[in-house]
């Protein structure tokens, strides 16, 4: 790819151009990142002519033709020329107006830009780093600043691309961003352009958690994780949970479930749910004799998680995973501590949506205490009924084909009498027997219908 990206400079710097690298592949290669995506901008040349000297590498494609991109999709690179942005009244990702400029200059250029360290450039022929607003600076004290105090609360998803990018990079928010970021209204946003910038904290963060304490501290949980802040409201009890309210408690399941995120069937529902499994007690927490509880919280938040994902999450599978999950993700560590029977470990894992997830949930729930190892103990006990739970289910059991052999006839009770044999099967019954008390089953319905098998 350098080479490439050489070549493209060096046709541009032929026709009276210069070509440079802008954005994140920049921040990341001074970084010691991998640069995933490499952003080129291209000043000195309007755009027929920056056309004709892209030619030679293909058929240039000009799309987002206000937004000023040539793309070069046999390379797989964008090329923009410089421009200006203005927000005006249409708001959203859209809710700009675009200017052109090929001759705008490198420092009002990289002005349009979110943060410092967002906003450096590199030459792409001599290597040179230029820097207009101390981004340099801010890279090595690892924080985040706006550049510019007017344009940047123009687009408010910025809000969320600070928190996102203060988790993925470890990164603070210096003061004068956070107070900026506190008054800049994030409604007008879609749920998409929200929930990408959540994806990315919660996938790619070393600690998912700064993703919201850093919205907590802009004043900005609210509207888009508007349960999930209130959070911080809810009292915990002392003995059970040292670490604080509900918000501290589910950031520290989050960060520690970020551990399993290469383990899991699906990683992004995995860290929602991890997010979300406390959610039910912002509605169930009481305080009884001096006690502070939270009885039955993994089932009466369920219309507050309902309200959450719908909002936020547009993937179904994803919700139907989180809204699964959550229920269960207190049996996990019951079944370990009373050493539940088989056949209850069965059950708990037949009802998930994902199993061997739900172990790592639970796992990630676990406090920690200090000098403990984290995650030991009970999960081989729970492990262990997992192995067991996958050889009940693979084994020999009872089919629709095995009924119809016995004789009888397909109808609405057949998948009731299946739900019954495989409970059977979850109960360690063998399949000779299955079927037959199955078929006794079916008699007693058949007679209670006034029906003979």
């Amino acid at each position: 790819m350098e080479e490439m990206l050489t070549r493209i400079a060096e046709a541009v710097a032929k026709s009276g151009g210069r070509a440079y690298l802008v954005g994140g592949c920049v921040r990341d290669g001074l970084m010691g990142r991998p640069q995933k995506d490499f952003d080129i901008e291209v000043h000195g040349l309007f755009p027929d002519e920056l056309r004709r000297a892209l030619s030679p590498f293909g058929d240039p494609l000009t799309y987002g033709s206000s937004f000023g991109i040539i793309s070069l999709p046999q390379l797989d690179i964008d090329i923009a020329l410089p421009r200006k942005e203005k927000a005006n009244s249409d708001g959203g990702h859209r809710g700009f107006d675009i200017d052109i400029d090929p001759f705008i200059g490198t420092a009002e250029a990289a002005r349009r830009r979110d943060f410092t360290v967002n906003a450096l450039m590199q030459d792409i022929l001599t290597g040179e780093i230029i820097d207009h607003f101390g981004g340099l600076s801010d890279l090595e004290e690892k924080v985040l600043r706006h550049v510019d105090p007017v344009s940047f609360p123009e687009d408010p998803l910025r809000v969320f691309r600070a928190a996102q990018f203060a988790s993925r990079l470890s990164f603070s928010v210096a003061p004068e961003t956070v107070r900026l970021c506190a008054g800049i209204d994030t409604s007008s946003l879609s749920p998409e352009r929200v929930e990408a910038e959540l994806k990315k904290a919660l996938l790619e963060g070393a600690a998912p958690s700064v993703f919201f304490t850093v919205l907590q501290e802009m004043d900005q949980l609210s509207p888009w994780f508007a349960e999930i802040g209130d959070l911080s409201s809810v009292e915990q009890d002392p003995v059970f949970h040292p670490e604080g309210n509900v918000f501290v408690h589910s950031m520290q399941v989050l960060d520690r479930a970020a551990g399993f995120r290469d383990r899991v069937s699906d990683p992004y529902a995995f860290m929602l749910t991890a997010l979300t499994h406390d959610i039910g007690k912002a509605v169930a927490t009481e305080t009884v004799n001096g006690r502070i509880h939270s009885y039955g919280h993994e089932v009466l938040g369920l219309p507050l998680l309902e309200q959450f994902l719908e909002r936020l999450v547009s993937r179904r599978s994803v919700r139907e995973y989180v809204l699964n999950m959550v229920p269960l993700h207190m049996r996990p560590n019951v079944a370990a501590f009373n050493r539940s029977s088989v056949k209850s470990t069965n059950h708990m894992f037949d009802e998930a949506a994902a199993p061997e997830d739900l172990i790592y949930l639970a796992l990630s729930d676990r406090p920690v205490k200090s000098g403990d190892v984290p995650f030991s103990g009970d999960s081989g006990f729970l492990f262990e009924r997992l192995e067991v739970y996958k050889e009940t289910v693979s084994g020999p059991h009872v089919t629709g084909n095995d009924l119809l052999e016995a004789g009888l006839e397909p109808g609405e009770q057949f998948s009731e009498l299946l739900e019954f044999s495989h409970k059977l099967q979850l109960a360690g019954i063998d399949k000779e027997s299955s079927l037959k008390q199955t078929l006794a089953y079916a008699r007693k319905l058949r007679k209670n219908n006034g029906q003979q098998l």
